[in-house]
């Protein structure tokens, strides 16, 4: 049986049953940590993968009167358009997601063989490094969430342009509105084609089983037995 581990204080792991042939890597929301994702993902494993759920250090968050918690950058607000922590995303994008990715490589993962996601920050943060790495990847996903530094975009996509993503939002959510996932969809519609995007009827700003069925059959779709 898969089981879940701390590969370090902060980060958590569902290791596969079977021979490992691709991982999933994702990153949680403001304030959360990896552990309960970790659980998520456990409930949805495929035998031939690895999931790897870390938690971002705590810092001062601005959107909270800052307040230390766990974030995987600054968070200004979360209105259309206004201010964002550019040096802080791109610093997450380099020193966090594109050596989680290269780790896999180095125990014989290709980059195609990875899968990024997240919820709400996490979510964020999984869109942005997924359009900007270098590195081919196998998909991106991200729950009630949005694109950040959207402006930026198409000029700064790279090699993921093509890559499956899924989006995924409820109708009800209070703190990232359907209303930004719309606009996220658009944004990328300019210049992804291969977008699924799905719209939870009454779903806050969390998830649910319907949700998660879509997350699964995405993740072996992108991530097929091989």
């Amino acid at each position: 049986m898969a089981t879940s581990v701390t590969r370090r204080a902060d980060t958590y792991i569902t290791n596969p049953s079977g021979r490992h042939t691709g991982t999933v890597i994702f990153l949680h929301g403001l304030g959360d940590t990896g552990a309960g994702w970790s659980e998520t993902m456990r409930e949805i494993r495929e035998p031939h993968l690895k999931y790897i759920c870390p938690t971002a250090l705590p810092i001062p968050v601005t959107l909270n009167g800052g307040m230390h918690m766990p974030s995987w950058f600054d968070l200004y607000g979360l209105k259309i358009g206004g201010p964002e922590d550019d040096p802080g995303i791109k610093k997450a994008v380099k020193e966090i997601v594109s050596e989680m990715v290269a780790e896999e490589e180095r125990a014989g993962i290709p980059s195609n063989r990875v899968l990024i996601g997240g919820f709400s920050q996490g979510g964020a943060l999984a869109l942005y490094a997924a359009l900007t790495l270098e590195k081919p990847l196998a998909g991106a996903m991200a729950l009630s969430s949005w694109l950040p530094l959207a402006t930026e975009f198409p000029k700064v996509a790279t090699v993921n342009k093509d890559i499956p993503i899924l989006l995924c939002h409820g109708d009800a959510d209070p703190l990232v509105s359907p209303q930004v996932g719309q606009l996220t969809k658009g944004k990328l519609s300019e210049f992804v084609p291969n977008i699924t995007a799905k719209v939870y009827s009454g779903l806050g700003h969390s998830s649910n089983d319907e949700e998660m069925a879509d997350v699964k059959a995405f993740i072996a779709k992108c991530l097929p037995n091989k």
